[in-house]
């Protein structure tokens, strides 16, 4: 399958799934109808399906007018009426079927950013819309704290290997926050090095081996003695726990950082 990032807006990432030898294609969280409709054009495509991570407006904005202009489009999502024309709510462990693909995609729960987000797995690939970013993670909005916590550590338990592909180009920003964390980590070094290289071609950062953000992402290290201890400077106590020491740095990064 080949996988192509759309830019939108300022940093957003549509990702067009392509199964090998296919023209008819996927998009995962259009916020923006143009980049896609751009795409099928110039390259000659149709799009079958339309899967959506979140309700938020940059993720679903284009819905409407991609519904309107490809008859027979698939629209899948979480269960939330604030998402409009969903043909097929889903939720975890449906599996997803893009045709040419050899293996559907497995839907992950993954509440915390926002209380119904999903994700999609399948084919090494994991589409986490705003749940994990490269070196870093999602606001908490209408979830929890307590719930990003255990779906950031599911995420950690996926195969190394696995893409992440989120929606979103804010690594460099996220890797300043981490070095907040682990100031003398030299993966966070190299890490910063090659995307500051990448971006400066103008290529995107995304997507990371979940390996890099193990090593790299303090969202994902809430066990690692060095994070703790960083975050209970941070906020001036003792931590018990994985759940604690996120909600511990996410607030640090909310309130003091962005």
């Amino acid at each position: 399958m080949h996988i192509q990032p759309l830019p939108a807006f300022d940093d957003n990432y549509i990702w067009l799934l392509r199964p090998q030898g296919e023209g008819r294609v996927a998009v995962v969280d259009p916020g923006d109808e143009v980049p896609v409709l751009e795409a099928l054009e110039r390259d000659g495509l149709s799009l079958g399906t339309i899967l959506i991570t979140h309700h938020h407006g940059d993720h679903v904005g284009g819905v409407a007018d991609l519904v309107a202009a490809c008859p027979g489009v698939e629209v899948i999502g979480p269960r939330d009426r604030r998402i409009q024309h969903l043909t097929r709510a889903v939720g975890e462990g449906d599996l997803v079927e893009i045709p040419g693909l050899d293996e559907p995609l497995r839907v992950l729960e993954v509440p915390g950013h926002t209380a119904s987000h999903i994700a999609y797995l399948g084919a090494g690939a994991l589409f986490c819309g705003d749940t994990l970013f490269a070196g870093g993670c999602g606001r908490v909005f209408d979830g929890t704290f307590a719930q990003l916590s255990d779906s950031l550590r599911r995420i950690a338990s996926l195969p190394p290997e696995t893409l992440v592909y989120c929606a979103h180009e804010y690594t460099l920003a996220n890797l300043g926050f981490a070095k907040w964390v682990e100031p003398g980590s030299p993966a966070l070094a190299g890490r910063e090095g090659t995307a500051q290289r990448l971006r400066a071609a103008g290529v995107p950062t995304v997507p990371s081996p979940l390996a890099l953000e193990l090593a790299t992402n303090p969202f994902l290290r809430t066990g690692e003695p060095g994070v703790i201890a960083a975050a209970e400077r941070a906020c001036g106590k003792p931590l018990a726990g994985h759940a604690e020491v996120f909600a511990a740095l996410r607030r640090w990064k909310d309130e003091r950082y962005d």
